[in-house]
């Protein structure tokens, strides 16, 4: 462990993951926040407020995950709150060595909405939504974290359909893995025996 917070703690894109997965948790929490105590929402808990053609605002208590898929009781909210902490820890780890910087915003935007979340389970036992964009023939109320979790699994494949092939492709360049020719001469070569 002290191996690898000694490489993490210098590492940039760790730094930066931690940074972008501290950012999110903050938006969210503030915007739900927002929502549950400073905007008086009609007919709560599934109030509706009308704010342009193709966004309103809709209070929903969501009790599964993303999008309100697989809601249950409280065993499959626990459930869903330690796998939520389980994958934001491995992301942290992974991200300790980690050495792209699109992989890095991936992991901090899932990290970060991820954890969002796990704080509304804990505190309130359900997850708060409210971003609504029926409009647009998008049926599913969502929020911050939510929004946060799916661009960065776009970033993540992104990142592994085409940055991580090309950082392989460059690490395997004869570039990288020859010996120049000057640094090959610049090498003391060994004296030959003669016989006296």
């Amino acid at each position: 462990m002290t191996a690898w917070w000694q490489t993490a703690k210098s590492n940039p894109v760790f730094r930066l993951v931690v940074a972008i997965a501290v950012l999110c948790i903050f938006v969210d929490q503030a915007t739900k926040l927002w929502i549950l105590h400073g905007l008086q929402l009609p007919e709560r808990p599934f109030g509706h407020i009308d704010i342009s053609p193709i966004f309103d605002l809709s209070y929903v208590e969501n009790r599964g995950v993303s999008f309100g898929l697989l809601a249950g009781g409280m065993v499959s909210r626990v459930a869903l709150s330690l796998l939520a902490i389980g994958v934001s820890a491995y992301i942290f780890k992974w991200a300790g060595t980690l050495d792209r910087r699109v992989a890095g915003i991936a992991g901090g935007l899932i990290a970060g909405g991820a954890l969002g979340n796990v704080i509304d389970r804990i505190s309130y036992g359900y997850v708060v939504d409210f971003i609504d964009v029926s409009a647009l023939k998008f049926p599913w109320i969502f929020n911050v974290a939510d929004t946060a979790i799916n661009l960065g699994v776009a970033c993540l494949i992104y990142d592994a359909l085409f940055v991580a092939p090309k950082q392989a492709q460059a690490e395997k360049s004869p570039e990288n893995n020859s010996v120049s020719f000057s640094e090959a001469e610049a090498e003391p070569r060994p004296s030959k025996l003669t016989n006296s």
